[in-house]
């Protein structure tokens, strides 16, 4: 998943992102809420952590702008004010969640797979494609039965596919999904990937339209 962090405390903003990073999620990051205005405008995050007290005003502004707009991406509120008042206001203005500062990375790491899950149509997505069961909200794959492992870079290609299973989804927007700002992205990269995934999933799960890009079949 590509998430975007806004977030002014430096050290607190490395650490959540390297673990984030460590996990296979891509993730960009903001320190002002113009910086993070802009970024939401170009990219197409999956998810948003966002801290209230910024350097140009409030996170809040950021959240109610963009319920105003109808974009119901999920929202996690990371921020140090601990008072019941400001949970029911983040709550109300929009956010799917609310982390008080300090908190625990294991902590960030169930809220996000929770937000993702409620985020889905099916509290519990699972995707079954033939002989193939997907299952996103664990990142668990079987094939006839039998489970297989998946590396981070595999799992954010299929979600990306199965967020419209059966549609075209371009090569941009899928390398989009997982590369931060900065990152060297290998002109065959994408297709090694989808290789490895049909070497263990099945040649028939991912159709390419070449030129186009791929999509999730069967």
């Amino acid at each position: 998943m590509r998430i975007l962090l806004v977030e002014d405390d430096t050290n607190l903003g490395d650490a959540v992102r390297d673990h984030l990073v460590a996990r296979g999620h891509a993730v960009d990051c903001a320190a002002t809420l113009e910086d993070g205005r802009e970024l939401l405008r170009a990219i197409d995050y999956g998810l948003v952590l966002l801290d209230l007290g910024l350097p140009d005003g409030s996170g809040m502004d950021l959240l109610r702008a963009l319920r105003g707009r109808s974009d119901w991406r999920p929202v996690i509120i990371l921020t140090a004010h601990d008072q019941i008042s400001d949970r029911i206001e983040g709550l109300q203005a929009g956010a799917d969640d609310y982390l008080v500062k300090p908190f625990d990375l294991g902590e960030l790491d169930a809220r996000l797979q929770a937000v993702a899950r409620r985020a889905s149509d099916r509290p519990d997505p699972e995707y079954r494609f033939g002989a193939v069961t997907l299952c996103p909200a664990d990142h668990r794959a079987t094939r006839e039965g039998r489970e297989v492992t998946l590396t981070a870079r595999e799992w954010a290609i299929l979600e990306r596919l199965l967020r419209r299973p059966g549609a075209v989804i371009g090569r941009a927007q899928i390398e989009e999904a997982l590369y931060a700002f900065g990152a060297e992205v290998e002109s065959n990269a994408l297709e090694v990937y989808v290789s490895r995934i049909r070497k263990k999933l099945g040649n028939d799960l991912i159709g390419t339209l070449r030129g186009i890009g791929y999509r999730i079949q069967g």
